[in-house]
């Protein structure tokens, strides 16, 4: 099945994007009068009839409007270090966005590989994994930050926070996460969080936790959190 996003729905524009509408008249032919299904990257889905049906503003009105059924009410926010290959972070955001998290950052560590990342193309990939998906919520990208920028910001948030790391830590998440309250869970880079990281991290109220008995590279470590996380709130 077909389906065309259209965030500008929100603010009351009819007409799909230069890009969506070329793959909607040019490539799939469709024209007016023809049914299609939108999303708009916060939880609605749509039934809309083609009006004007011309290669670059496509324009319909909406038939039938409904919110995704999603069973995971509580939000998870993922921040992590990229990867120096970033073709595994690219991975990483398309199993994210079909499985459901709500908000992904980007922060910049002491032992950090990569420093720069581009998010147009981190922001398509997520695009094309919820279309692919069918979901209708699109997860919220963040600009990379460095580390103790981002854990002073989200020491004021009142969530649940843990962060994840190879020290001589046990305690397992599932052993201390709270069923339906949001989460923000911290992955650092291959070389780990320093100490003075690590420190800072557990004084803005992130808990130390492990995600299992495995050694995991940065990417698998945030794909298994994000599993874990929904896993125990079902």
């Amino acid at each position: 099945m077909e389906i065309f996003f259209c965030p500008e729905i929100i603010n009351g524009i009819l007409i799909l994007s230069e890009e969506e509408s070329c793959h909607c008249v040019k490539v799939l032919r469709h024209s007016e009068g023809d049914e299609i299904s939108l999303i708009d990257g916060v939880g609605n889905f749509f039934t809309a009839k083609i009006t004007s049906a011309h290669k670059s503003h496509c324009a319909f009105e909406i038939i039938k409007k409904w919110k995704e059924e999603n069973s995971f009410n509580s939000k998870i926010h993922l921040a992590i270090a990229p990867t120096k290959n970033i073709e595994r972070i690219e991975w990483l955001l398309e199993k994210a966005a079909e499985i459901g998290v709500s908000e992904i950052s980007f922060i910049e560590c002491e032992h950090s590989e990569r420093r720069k990342i581009n998010m147009e193309r981190l922001n398509r990939i997520c695009v094309s994994a919820m279309k692919q998906s069918m979901r209708a919520t699109l997860p919220k990208l963040n600009e990379i930050i460095p580390i103790k920028e981002f854990l002073n910001h989200n020491s004021k948030i009142k969530n649940q926070k843990f962060i994840c790391h190879l020290g001589q830590n046990k305690t397992h998440l599932s052993s201390v996460y709270e069923k339906g309250i949001d989460a923000t869970i911290l992955i650092g880079p291959e070389g780990d969080f320093s100490n003075v990281e690590l420190k800072i991290a557990v004084n803005s109220g992130f808990i130390e936790v492990i995600l299992g008995t495995n050694r995991l590279r940065t990417e698998t470590a945030a794909l298994v959190a994000i599993v874990q996380l929904n896993s125990l709130y079902q």
